[in-house]
């Protein structure tokens, strides 16, 4: 009995190991280095993200997908741009752009007019007081990226750190 058991797992085992070797989908599993800075890079995102939404919340502001959104309008020329434009320049999904739209719309910060060529698509338009809150959370955000990032990192590693995220970028 026990060498029927140590013959099965051994097939298992084997069955195991040729199954990872021949896994079409990872033929190169990552090196530990490049799995630890993943993991670093991911949890230092969301802590970060979390400290600079909670000092947005402490101050009375709107999220900071509302800034990423306020910050394209007023970038852009004449300071409108289709839903689709927008969801290109950010990281928001398209669904959740729409919901958010909806609630910047009620809070007066954009308003949609429809296209005079065609009747059937949509401008988002940012209005003065978009404008205002944009400025009014950069104010917030900027002191927030200082306290979070620039006081951790003096700005020779702000810029290695820089160049090794758009390092990454580029290979997408």
């Amino acid at each position: 009995m026990h060498l029927h058991i140590y013959a099965l797992a051994s097939a298992v085992n084997l069955n195991v190991t040729a199954s990872m070797s021949d896994n079409p989908i990872d033929p190169n599993p990552p090196s530990a280095a490049a799995t630890r800075a993943w993991v670093r890079l991911m949890r230092s995102q969301r802590i970060v993200l979390a400290a600079i939404e909670q000092d947005l919340k402490a101050a009375g502001l709107p999220p900071l997908g509302w800034y990423d959104v306020l910050l394209e309008l007023v970038r852009a020329e004449d300071g409108r741009l289709r839903p689709y434009e927008i969801e290109e320049r950010t990281l928001l999904a398209q669904h959740n752009l729409s919901r958010l739209l909806d609630r910047m719309e009620k809070e007066g910060l954009v308003r949609r007019e429809t296209f005079a060529e065609d009747g059937r698509g949509r401008w988002v338009v940012v209005t003065d007081a978009g404008r205002a809150m944009q400025s009014r959370m950069w104010t917030v955000y900027g002191a927030s990226i200082q306290k979070h990032v620039g006081e951790k990192l003096d700005e020779g590693r702000a810029d290695q750190l820089a160049d090794l995220l758009a390092a990454l970028s580029r290979s997408v």
